[in-house]
């Protein structure tokens, strides 16, 4: 059902594919010569130590060494601001990716504000667990990795991020000693409460609507609008934005193109 990779190679990633790679890709085209040299090496290792497993149903669509490097950079983006054992530590819980032809559904139950237990129905574009796969859409990543406000993978990322000090998704990641986490709660709840009131108000939220869906969501799509919509976070919660300077040690704003 599946064709899985288990990558044995040199040290170094192949120049030309990785060049190909960020060609291609937007938001790591948009780095600087020194962060795409740190990235490529983080992304290549990343490729040797994961398994990268995809569906039988994708056999015959190409999915070459450029490819693996693009998703491969697109999840070390993350890391690419911390030091090696920061990024090794962020992604220890990450064991495999796997990668279906399209979007899928999962049915669970849910408990309303009255105690009525209801069946629900979700299409998703990806999803994790805390030492399970990240699984994404095949379909959604060829979507990602430009400067839109969407990227599955960063999302997916960033839960397994999230649960470095935890087995659960709950928006409140390891934070390095320079934030404190009275100052992380503070921003996030400013955010997640006009989220909320948005919502209320039947006002379109600045960024996704997923995020008031959920703490760890809220997390989640933040990040990835800080990757590749940074100009829009900064513009709807400036105080996020930079909070997410401080705890990712980038500054994606710059990345933009000034036209």
């Amino acid at each position: 059902m599946f064709k899985r990779w288990l990558t044995r190679t040199p040290s170094s990633p192949p120049f030309r594919a990785w060049q190909q790679a960020c060609r291609r890709t937007p938001i790591l085209a948009a780095l600087t010569p020194v962060e795409s040299e740190r990235l490529g090496e983080r992304a290549w290792h990343f490729l040797t130590s994961k398994r990268l497993t995809l569906h039988a149903e994708l056999a015959d669509v190409p999915f070459n060494e450029v490819d693996r490097l693009a998703l491969a950079g697109q999840a070390c983006l993350l890391t690419l601001g911390w030091r090696e054992a920061e990024h090794r530590e962020a992604f220890a819980n990450v064991h495999e990716i796997v990668i279906l032809p399209d979007s899928f559904t999962r049915e669970f139950e849910e408990v309303d504000e009255f105690g009525v237990v209801h069946e629900v129905t979700d299409e998703r574009a990806g999803e994790t667990s805390y030492q399970g796969p990240v699984v994404i859409a095949y379909t959604d990543f060829m979507e990602s990795g430009d400067f839109i406000g969407f990227n599955v993978l960063i999302h997916e990322l960033a839960h397994k991020i999230d649960m470095g000090n935890s087995m659960d998704i709950d928006g409140f990641p390891p934070l390095p000693r320079t934030l404190s986490a009275k100052r992380w709660h503070a921003v996030f709840s400013e955010v997640w409460e006009d989220l909320q009131r948005c919502l209320e108000q039947g006002i379109a939220p600045p960024i996704d609507d997923y995020a008031a869906s959920h703490p760890g969501e809220c997390f989640a799509v933040c990040c990835e609008y800080f990757f590749t919509a940074p100009d829009q976070l900064d513009e709807a919660y400036p105080a996020l934005y930079a909070l997410l300077v401080g705890y990712f040690d980038q500054a994606p704003l710059v990345r933009l193109d000034p036209a």
